[in-house]
């Protein structure tokens, strides 16, 4: 398995990956909107290949920490997908890891995510309120799914409130309705 940037002229593939991995249109719909935000970064959203096929994507893109009346951007992990037939074998774990390094040599001081405690623990997440970030959650949400992955230029001074850009909440919807 390799794992590297993903290229436009994969977008179709990965979509259709993202799809499966949700069994919903919902974030793949997500991934394009992002792609088509200011807050895409583009080397830093990845994919894992076997055998030439796309078997799985994940991608950091900017979110923003309220912090003492001002607007900081962070680093958010959204979202994580893995084609039906490959998930629990690793790739996930070795997609998060690797953009979490990725983001790491960009300088970046921390990577914030909504996801399943017990399955992000493993690489190095923790409750994001443990470092005075909250983050909104949906109700059914226990608390410690909002995360955080300090990385090597963390400053313990990033406390705030975590705004997911809007096509998130479009996207929720779409999962809902």
């Amino acid at each position: 398995m390799k794992i590297q940037p993903e290229q436009p002229s994969q977008f179709a593939a990965i979509r259709e990956v993202v799809a499966a991995a949700f069994e919903h249109v919902a974030e793949a719909n997500l991934v394009e909107a992002i792609r088509a935000s200011p807050n895409y970064i583009p080397d830093l959203s990845l994919i894992a290949v076997e055998d030439d096929s796309i078997i799985g994507h994940v991608m950091i893109n900017w979110g923003v920490l309220c912090s003492a009346g001002t607007n900081l951007l962070i680093p958010m992990l959204s979202p994580l997908a893995v084609a039906p037939e490959h998930q629990r074998r690793g790739v996930g774990g070795a997609l998060v890891q690797a953009v979490c390094a990725a983001a790491d040599g960009k300088g970046l001081p921390l990577v914030v995510l909504e996801g399943d405690p017990g399955y992000y623990g493993r690489f190095g997440f923790e409750p994001a309120y443990d470092y005075g970030i909250e983050m909104p959650l949906p109700d059914w949400a226990p608390r410690e799914a909002g995360q955080i992955k300090t990385l090597t230029a963390y400053d313990p001074g990033l406390t705030g409130i975590v705004t997911y850009p809007p096509y998130f909440g479009a996207a929720t919807r779409q999962r809902e309705g």
